[in-house]
């Protein structure tokens, strides 16, 4: 009999048991299934993790990630609206360029276009691009900025604190401006040594590629990211305070002068405008010529125009026999040189 009682009250328990932990697990809506939401909450909290690092993930360096080569190298251009609007705009004949040029074509895929307001970000992602919106603390750099004007120099020194940061990111790159039609690989005719830090365009070419005498040009240089060369845009743009009136470029050339390059041990080639021209001085030999830059020049209509002769001449160049490359000239360039009276 007691066995009987003992057994009923075990059978009650276990029911009780039974239904008390079913009620925890399902029904109980304010304490409820602490173990079965246990692995669920730990996967969301996985997810939210994953989510965040994604977000605030470096938008930079997944820009230049994209866009480089295996070992770390990229094409960089920097763009505003005036640049991207127009029936013709600057960066659509920029892009000819590699359209028309010689063994150009795939370098448009590793060229990044760094655009400096919405509209012009809007345009290179409409063309499929490699684009980055550079973020310029409210100032207004949509507009063009006329040559040595103090928007101009602002927009200059912006772009030189943009490039030192993709140096820091240790990336290595060939900085062109929009004006610089590329119209021949320039790999070719640049060194790839590791040990070159620095080779940089000229608006004249004095024969010798070592001579810190060349008069340099910013607008078109390869740089290796190390040590040295982020020393050198630190105090390069050290000096955006203290020159007043200077663009960056003319602050580089002092520095320059000053002993920098050799203080830093950098070793820095100066670019033979055969090879890499410009309308400050043409290129002699139209067989060799890879870039032909805007330079010597004052608005963004003069370059159009100008350039826009330059296209016309490559192609005629093209089409012509050995013959009518020996008397080949270049198209005069007339906006440029009427640009400087306005």
């Amino acid at each position: 009999m007691d066995t009987s009682k003992n057994r009923l009250v075990d059978y009650a328990l276990y029911l009780l048991l039974f239904f008390g932990f079913t009620y925890i697990l399902f029904l109980n809506p304010g304490k409820s299934r602490p173990l079965l939401s246990l692995r669920m909450s730990q996967c969301q909290t996985s997810k939210t993790t994953q989510y965040q690092m994604a977000v605030y993930r470096d938008k930079l360096d997944e820009a230049l990630s994209t866009s480089s080569t295996e070992n770390k190298t990229l094409i960089i251009c920097i763009v505003n609206k005036a640049y991207v609007e127009g029936d013709k705009p600057m960066l659509d004949l920029f892009l000819d360029g590699f359209w028309v040029g010689k063994d150009t074509k795939t370098l448009i895929n590793h060229l990044l276009i760094v655009a400096m307001d919405q509209t012009s970000y809007e345009r290179c992602k409409f063309l499929k691009l490699h684009c980055y919106k550079l973020e310029t603390d409210d100032v207004d750099f949509v507009s063009e900025k006329l040559y040595m004007s103090g928007d101009f120099i602002k927009m200059m020194w912006r772009r030189t604190l943009f490039l030192r940061d993709v140096l820091k990111h240790g990336y290595n790159f060939i900085y062109t401006d929009t004006d610089v039609l590329w119209l021949r690989n320039p790999f070719p005719h640049l060194s790839l040594n590791k040990t070159m830090d620095l080779q940089i365009s000229t608006d004249h070419f004095n024969g010798n590629q070592w001579s810190e005498a060349n008069p340099i040009n910013t607008g078109f240089y390869m740089i290796n990211s190390n040590n040295k060369t982020i020393a050198l845009f630190n105090s390069w743009y050290a000096n955006k305070d203290n020159s007043t009136g200077l663009k960056e470029q003319d602050v580089l050339v002092r520095l320059m002068h000053q002993g920098l390059f050799r203080k830093l041990g950098l070793k820095v080639r100066f670019l033979n405008t055969v090879y890499f021209s410009g309308f400050c001085q043409d290129s002699r030999d139209v067989r060799a010529v890879t870039t032909v830059h805007a330079n010597c020049c004052r608005s963004i209509t003069a370059k159009l125009a100008d350039l826009t002769a330059v296209i016309h001449d490559w192609k005629r160049y093209k089409g012509s026999s050995d013959n009518q490359t020996l008397t080949f000239r270049w198209s005069n360039h007339t906006a440029c040189r009427n640009s400087w009276r306005h």
